[in-house]
C-alpha cells in the first residue's frame, strides 16, 4: 500500500496519494492549497488512474485544490460527507480574507457513516467523526493481501499528534469531538494515524501521550 504524502499551504496541512499499485488505482486524500501538484505529478509518472478526491472534511485548508486535482484528472470524483458539503459549495472562510480563491462546487457523491469503499483491493471504510466539523469523516484502510499490517487511519483533524482539532469555530463541538475520539480509540491501538496536521503517529502513542485523548477516554468512565 503506497501512501504518498505532501505538506504546505497557509495551514501547513498534509495530504496523502494512497494506491494500489498492482490495479494502478489511487486516491487523494484531501487537497491542500499549493500542494497537491507533486503527488499529482508523481501519481502520474507511476502511471496510476486517480480515481478520487476523498476529503475529511471541508474546512478550506483541507479542500483548496480541488480544482486543481480535478483539472488533471476529470474523472477523479470528489467525495465529502453530506454534512460538510455545503463548506465545499460555499468555501470562503469568515475567520480571515484568504490570498487565493478557492472555486465553488458540488460533491460528485456524500459519503455516510459505514460506508465501504475500495482502490482496487485496498478495503476503506468511511468514520464519521464530527466535532471538529459536523461532516468530519477519518478512513480506516485495511490491506487484505497483507493481512499482518497494522490498519491505516487517514483522520484528518480529530486528533492530531498531541493534541486535537479546534473546537471554536461556529458549527464545532467539544463534546462531539471527545465523543468522537472514544469511537476511534475503540480501533487496534497499532492503528497508524497519518493526520491533517503534523507527523504521523498511533492510536498506542496519542493514548499514552496525548492529554486531550486520554481526557475523552476518561470521560467515557464518569
Amino acid at each position: 500500500m503506497p501512501i504518498l504524502t505532501n505538506t504546505g499551504g497557509i495551514a501547513a496541512t498534509n495530504c496523502y496519494l494512497v494506491a494500489d499499485e498492482a490495479a494502478k488505482l489511487a486516491v487523494l486524500f484531501d487537497a491542500p492549497d499549493h500542494t497537491t501538484t507533486p503527488l499529482l505529478d508523481e501519481c502520474s509518472r507511476r502511471g496510476w488512474t486517480l480515481q478520487g478526491l476523498w476529503l475529511t472534511h471541508g474546512h478550506f485548508d483541507h479542500l483548496a485544490d480541488h480544482a486543481v486535482v480535478t483539472s488533471r484528472f476529470p474523472t477523479a470524483k470528489v467525495l465529502i460527507h453530506e454534512l460538510d458539503a455545503p463548506k465545499l459549495q460555499n468555501p470562503t472562510t469568515r475567520l480571515f480574507q484568504l490570498p487565493f480563491t478557492i472555486p465553488p462546487r458540488s460533491p460528485d457523491a456524500t459519503l455516510t457513516d459505514g460506508q465501504r469503499l475500495s482502490i482496487g483491493s485496498l478495503q476503506v471504510e468511511v468514520i464519521h467523526t464530527p466535532g471538529h466539523s459536523p461532516g468530519h469523516v477519518m478512513f480506516l484502510l485495511t490491506n487484505p493481501a497483507s493481512p499482518a499490517d497494522p490498519p491505516v487511519l487517514i483522520g484528518g483533524d480529530l486528533i492530531i499528534m498531541h493534541a486535537v482539532g479546534r473546537t471554536d469555530f461556529p458549527d464545532c463541538s467539544y463534546p462531539a469531538l471527545q465523543s468522537s475520539i472514544r469511537r476511534i480509540m475503540q480501533l487496534p491501538p497499532e492503528t497508524r494515524l497519518l493526520p491533517g496536521h503534523g507527523d504521523p503517529t498511533t492510536l498506542a502513542e496519542e493514548l499514552r501521550t496525548n492529554p486531550y485523548v486520554q481526557e475523552a477516554v476518561e470521560a467515557s468512565a464518569d
